[in-house]
Formats: structure tokens, C-alpha cells, sequence
């Protein structure tokens, strides 16, 4: 689950981290009376939606006036921002985040993630922050210094300071940087993120050390121990598919492809997007029904696929295990002969219960293209949508 920066300030805030002052508005008369009771010279007017590159999007403007701080709310609310990270459709700006502005000397780099590789967290420091850092990653890993997390000794006084002097900061700023990234790790730990970013992280001129952004994603399966981190779900900034998908426990994602995917377990399904695009054509979405799935979930799958207008073919392949094969049989004609489908069904089982499974789909009476294999099944959607 993703959060809005503000919200990720305010629960920095509370672990120590600094953050400009600043509060939410989601008119341009809160704005400006926002603007006037923070009274600095110079203000920044941000646009609060789930995706980076705000700033080249237009929707980061410095303004000096509660006057300006006003009109530029006026431009910035209701606008459908496109960035990087948006994709072409954009999102509706909603709310804005009007804060002081800073005189910045340098910016940082700062975040916590989990490190699969290595079964721990590791925490990433660069001097080139305010940019991509995939980008930097990429081009200039050498200034990107890591250290890992170990779960059973935990996070301890010399990490922050090596990754303090690995920076090149003065010795005041070492511990300045020792109360933010204490803060930031116990954030990640405590409210179970799967990241927690400070990008950037500014020197001022002042030579304080300030989270001017932030960024908070949280582990879904940790939620039931966070209700004041659920409550601060905003369904506006997300895909209204994937929020039907959640409320049947079913792990959805919505792509920029024709092709509909239902799998069981992860892995099957980024196989099956990668043998449709080797095939020549292009998921439409990422939909795992798990392997504890029922008719009933099976069958609400089936609809949420349906209801995707940009879905023109249709590829189920299981791998029966927990899920078995007549389950997932009975579900997705139940579905079919429920929903007007009018795009072709490629359906591909193996595993428990696949023989009855096949005589399910056989004896429907339904148009299924059953395949043999996955080679095979990706073959066959895509002459499918050749034929439409």
C-alpha cells in the first residue's frame, strides 16, 4: 500500500525525522490561508498523487505570496498530471501540500528497503539525491553507499555513522544524519514498509539536514496490525479493477496490454507475461487467484478480467496444486456463462485434478480453446486475437 508524502512526513515527523513545515489543502482558499499562517518568503505548492517526476509534471511550483500561493493551487487542483511514473493516462490532483521553502545547499539520498537477495534490510545513502536513483544505480553505483540490516543484531550506533563519513559529511552533520536515519529505520521496522525513502534529504544553507520529500510503502500482509496506516488508504490513486480484486483477496495489477492472465502463484504468472510477450502480444494485467482459491474467487476473477475494457483475449493457465483443476473449471464456466463474454478463452491445466477439470471445460458446452502447454496456450491467444 502506498501513502501520500504528506502522510509519510507526518509519520516521520513522529519518529524525530525533521520536515518543513507545512499542512495539506484541498481547495485554493485553504491554500492560501495555509500560505499566510506559515508566512515564510518563499512557499512551495506541491500536488499529493502516488507517482514521482511531480516536479517536471508541473505540479511543484515556489511561490512567494499566499496570493500566489493561492492561483497556483487553482492550476494545480483538478489538473491530470502525467509523469514517468503515472503512465500516460495521469492522475487527478486532489490535494496539495503547501510548505515552507527551503535555501538548500546540497541534497541527499536517503532510504530503507528490503533486500531479497539477502534476506534483510539494507539502507542506501547517496550525495546524488533529487534524481532518479534507479538512474543512478545504473550510471553511477560507486556513489551509492549500502549497508545491511542484520535481523538479529539489528540496527546499531556505527551504522549511520559509516554511512555519515562514507558520504564525506562534516562531523555535525554525521550526527545530525545519526537522529534521521535512526528514525527512518524504526519507521521502516515498526509500521512493516517495504520502503521508506527520503529523497531528497537537503543541507541548508543553515547547514540543518531536513526531509524536504518522502516516500512510505507498506507491506499489505502487515496491515492488520496497522489500522491508523490502513485508514490512510486513498482509493482515488488507485486502479478501481485492483480495489474490486481486493475486496476477494485476489492479487490484481492493471497493465497497458490486450491480453486478460489468470494464474495461480506469482512466479506462473510473471512466466505467463513473459511467454505472451515472446509470443507477440501483451498482458493486460497481473492476476494471481492464489492457491487457496474457491469457485467463488475463481469466478469473481473471471469478471474482474471481463469488466477491462482493453482485454480482447483471454489466457487461464493453472497449475494445479492446492487450487485444483475442476475447482478452477467450475468457476470460469460458472463465470463465462454468467458474464457475455464475446473475447476467446485459452485455457491450459496441469496438475491435481486436471483430467476432471478438462471434462468440465469439455462438457460446458462453452467455446474453450484448451492447450497442452504454456508454449502452446500463448501461441493460441495470440492467433485468437489475430482473428478478431
Amino acid at each position: 500500500m502506498k501513502i501520500h508524502e504528506y502522510q509519510a512526513k507526518e509519520i516521520l515527523k513522529g519518529y524525530g525525522v525533521p520536515i518543513p513545515k507545512g499542512r495539506v489543502a484541498e481547495t485554493p482558499e485553504d491554500a492560501g490561508r495555509i500560505a499566510k499562517e506559515i508566512g515564510t518568503e518563499t512557499l512551495v505548492v506541491k500536488a499529493q498523487i502516488h507517482a514521482g517526476g511531480r516536479g517536471k509534471g508541473g505540479g511543484i511550483r515556489v511561490v512567494h505570496s499566499a496570493r500566489e500561493a493561492q492561483n497556483a493551487a487553482k492550476k494545480i487542483l483538478g489538473m491530470t498530471l502525467v509523469t514517468h511514473q503515472t503512465g500516460p493516462a495521469g492522475r487527478v490532483v486532489r490535494k496539495i501540500l503547501i510548505e515552507e521553502g527551503m535555501e538548500i545547499e546540497e541534497e541527499l539520498y536517503l532510504g530503507v528497503v528490503v533486500d531479497r537477495s539477502k534476506a534483510c534490510p539494507v539502507i542506501m545513502a547517496s550525495r546524488k539525491g533529487g534524481v532518479e536513483i534507479e538512474r543512478v544505480a545504473a550510471e553511477s553505483p560507486e556513489k551509492i553507499i549500502k549497508e545491511w540490516i542484520s535481523p538479529v543484531t539489528g540496527f546499531r550506533p556505527f551504522h549511520p555513522n559509516k554511512i555519515g563519513f562514507g558520504l564525506g559529511l562534516e562531523l555535525g552533520q554525521v550526527g545530525k544524519m545519526r537522529g534521521i536515519l535512526s528514525g527512518l529505520y524504526r519507521a521502516f521496522i515498526e509500521k512493516d514498509c517495504l520502503l521508506a525513502e527520503i529523497n531528497p534529504l537537503v543541507l541548508t544553507k543553515s547547514g540543518d539536514l531536513i526531509a524536504l520529500d518522502a516516500k512510505m510503502n507498506f507491506d499489505d500482509n502487515g496491515l492488520f496490525r496497522h489500522k491508523e496506516i490502513a485508514a490512510l488508504r486513498d482509493l482515488n490513486e488507485e486502479d478501481p479493477l485492483e480495489i474490486e480484486a481486493s475486496k476477494y483477496n485476489l492479487n490484481y495489477i492493471k497493465l497497458d496490454g490486450n491480453v486478460g492472465c489468470m494464474v495461480n502463484g506469482a512466479g506462473l504468472a510473471m512466466a505467463t507475461m513473459d511467454i505472451i510477450k515472446v509470443a507477440g502480444a501483451d498482458p493486460a494485467n497481473f492476476l494471481d487467484v492464489g492457491g487457496g482459491a474457491t469457485v467463488e474467487m475463481v469466478k469473481n476473477g473471471f469478471e474482474i478480467l471481463m469488466s477491462d475494457k482493453d482485454v480482447k483475449a483471454i489466457l487461464i493457465n493453472i497449475f494445479g496444486g492446492i487450487l485444483r483443476c475442476d475447482t478452477l473449471a467450475v468457476g470460469v464456466t460458472e463465470a463465462v456463462s454468467e458474464v457475455n463474454v464475446k473475447a476467446p478463452v485459452v485455457v491450459r491445466l496441469e496438475g491435481t485434478n486436471v483430467e476432471e477439470g478438462r471434462r468440465i471445460l469439455k462438457e460446458s458446452g462453452l467455446n474453450f480453446i484448451v492447450a497442452q502447454g504454456m508454449k502452446e496456450a500463448a501461441e493460441k491467444v495470440v492467433e485468437a486475437l489475430k482473428r478478431q
